[in-house]
């Protein structure tokens, strides 16, 4: 296991742009702090959005990992241009010259993935400690340790996103053109499930339960977006006459989902790699 990721981090080592694109990310997740230092200006009145408790625990657990996940995309570059890199260099070839199995080989890529992931979670998990213990108004040990299930599904759905972007980088080869594919199939998703919402099963929530095993959407529904929890939205609402009723939780049956589709990404990939003429 060491030596196969000693191989892919050797390779990562000498890789400028993705050593720029890598720090990027990280960067782009420390930037959730400067959030704490917005302030509005509204009819004289003034605010800080740090103050509205978006850093409260255990809010925070739920909105940084939202927020953060965002910034996938910029690893996500990482993921695909290293599996092209294989290609265009042909280090795969040598690779395999040199020993290494396909399996190996997938099985090393796999491992950078979770390595990233990992690194990933621990860095968010530091940055929002940092920003909870210095803005929450609660800091009681059983506070903070709420709804941590919002971590593990960070985890979980950086790892399916990206064992998917390792899928198309085998599949497609070319860095730019795995992106775009990402991208039309994130509008496929989209449009089946409008045609699904709004003319076959319109009315009810059919739609809903069939979308949810999609790969991106599967991916996305583990962590919901959190504005619509905060108590400020929450009495403007109520003022305005409406009422968010939403499930926020983050529930075992979706990160099953998302944890076959990595399985199942894996394993395309593999045999993909098997059936290809090298």
């Amino acid at each position: 296991m060491l030596r196969l990721l000693n191989i892919e981090f050797q390779k990562l080592r000498y890789n400028k742009a993705a050593k720029v694109i890598t720090i990027t990310y990280f960067v782009l997740i420390t930037f959730i702090a400067l959030i704490a230092s917005i302030e509005f200006n509204f009819g004289g009145v003034k605010f800080r959005i740090a103050d509205q408790g978006i850093f409260n625990f255990p809010y925070i657990w739920h909105f940084n990992t939202y927020i953060a996940a965002w910034a996938k995309l910029f690893l996500a570059i990482v993921i695909v241009s290293m599996m092209a890199n294989e290609y265009s260099h042909r280090t795969l070839k040598q690779n395999l010259i040199d020993g290494l199995s396909k399996k190996e080989f997938i099985g090393s890529k796999f491992l950078t993935v979770i390595v990233f992931s990992i690194l990933s979670t621990i860095f968010l998990i530091i940055v929002s400690m940092i920003l909870g213990v210095s803005f929450s108004d609660y800091n009681e040990f059983s506070i903070i340790v709420s709804d941590l299930e919002y971590v593990l599904a960070y985890f979980v759905k950086l790892v399916g996103f990206f064992a998917f972007c390792m899928f198309l980088g085998i599949f497609v080869k070319r860095s730019a053109f795995a992106l775009g594919f990402l991208f039309i199939w994130w509008i496929v998703e989209n449009i089946i499930y409008a045609l699904l919402k709004f003319k076959v099963f319109k009315g009810s929530t059919i739609a809903e339960s069939i979308v949810q095993f999609f790969p991106l959407e599967s991916m996305s529904n583990l962590i919901k977006e959190p504005f619509t929890r905060l108590n400020f939205i929450q009495s403007a609402a109520n003022q305005l006459g409406e009422n968010f009723q939403k499930d926020y939780t983050v529930h075992w049956y979706g990160i099953v989902i998302v944890l076959v589709w990595t399985v199942i990404f894996v394993y395309l990939s593999h045999l993909l790699l098997k059936k290809r003429d090298l």
